[in-house]
């Protein structure tokens, strides 16, 4: 078998994961789906490593993907964890954070505010971030 085989820890968590992504942050599905997927299966780990395991022959990465400046600031960056597991040529594909508002943009329609979505659940927090960071910018 040549290169490696992407799976998935918990198959349906992160489907619904990517499919927000897309709905919400298309810049980071597309570098994602067209640029990172196809490295990872030539084995070519970009992004950070966390951590390794010796005895299990694993790697542990973080990818952090491209976001609207914004979005990074109200809701904290995109990033893809990722364990690869050396000896079976397979990378798991574990999480894509921030999970909360990507899991609840999922499950029902997210509002904006100023061009950024906002959390039903934190509405109030995420409208004072979003006004905070444009006077910021102001100055």
């Amino acid at each position: 078998m040549k290169g490696f085989l992407l799976d998935y820890i918990n198959e349906n968590e992160f489907k619904k994961l990517e499919r927000a992504l897309k709905k919400y942050n298309m810049l980071a599905f597309k570098k994602l789906n067209f640029d990172y997927y196809p490295s990872l299966r030539n084995g070519k780990f970009v992004g950070e490593k966390v951590s390794s395991d010796k005895k299990e022959n694993t790697e542990t990465y973080e990818l952090k993907l491209p976001s609207d400046y914004m979005f990074s600031q109200v809701h904290g960056d995109v990033i893809l964890k990722y364990i690869v597991y050396k000896d079976a040529s397979t990378v798991m594909l574990d999480t894509i954070t921030p999970t909360e508002i990507l899991l609840e943009g999922h499950m029902a329609e997210l509002a904006t505010y100023r061009g950024v979505m906002i959390s039903k659940a934190n509405e109030s927090k995420d409208k004072f971030k979003i006004d905070l960071l444009y006077t910021m910018q102001d100055k």
